[in-house]
């Protein structure tokens, strides 16, 4: 059976606990057994973290000790499947640069807070995004760092008429990607601002299948 912790805390406006277990009952019916913590010293438990299938950090604006994020990132550099969303995963601790190496990205604005945005689906041959069709959301749309290695799924564009930066009109921003970190599948989708967002079939549904294609 494939296992998965979810870690949830830090800043309570994306309802980290409540996100979290919104998909660790979907992992429950998909045949995962879940563990859920509130304590970054999982990450310590170098035992415990190395048998998982998959973990899915869920905290925000948090400070992460250096030993706690050696013991997440070896985790998955040794293979453990690492899935996350928006700034549960995305902005999760801004001074572990080798953290935000790993995810392959890291927020910085969300122009205009929340508004109407498209979502690009940029590869449809991908088992993660196969089938599913362009769709908006009422949102935040995340404008972040990111890294050119990573393998993008969908896109967003920026229109420049939100939040008093009209420079960055036409710019597209990955939304959605994977990447590897050692021997572990990195995926990350910037959805998911508050738990209503996965009410939206095509964000729940990508993060479901990024979930299953991360873990081990």
């Amino acid at each position: 059976m494939k296992t998965a912790l979810f870690v949830y805390g830090g800043w309570e406006g994306h309802q980290p606990r409540q996100s979290a277990e919104l998909f660790a009952a979907i992992l429950r019916g998909d045949g995962f057994q879940v563990e859920l913590s509130d304590t970054l010293d999982t990450y310590l438990d170098t035992e415990k973290m190395r048998a998982l299938s998959l973990v899915v950090p869920t905290w925000t604006m948090g400070t992460i000790t250096r030993e706690q994020e050696r013991g997440l990132l070896d985790a998955i550099a040794s293979g453990v499947g690492v899935a996350g969303w928006h700034g549960t995963m995305g902005d999760s601790f801004r001074n572990a640069t080798e953290y935000q190496f790993m995810v392959g990205g890291q927020w910085v604005a969300h122009p205009g807070n929340i508004i109407e945005y498209s979502v690009h689906i940029a590869n449809h041959d991908d088992p993660i995004t196969a089938g599913l069709s362009d769709f908006t959301m009422h949102s935040e749309q995340y404008y972040m760092h990111v890294d050119p290695s990573n393998e993008v799924l969908a896109t967003t564009t920026f229109s420049g008429a939100h939040g008093g930066v009209p420079w960055i009109a036409g710019t597209v921003i990955p939304v959605v990607w994977k990447r590897r970190w050692g021997q572990g599948r990195v995926f990350y989708s910037s959805l998911g601002h508050v738990t209503a967002d996965f009410e939206v079939p095509e964000a729940c549904e990508i993060m479901r299948r990024g979930m299953h294609w991360a873990s081990r």
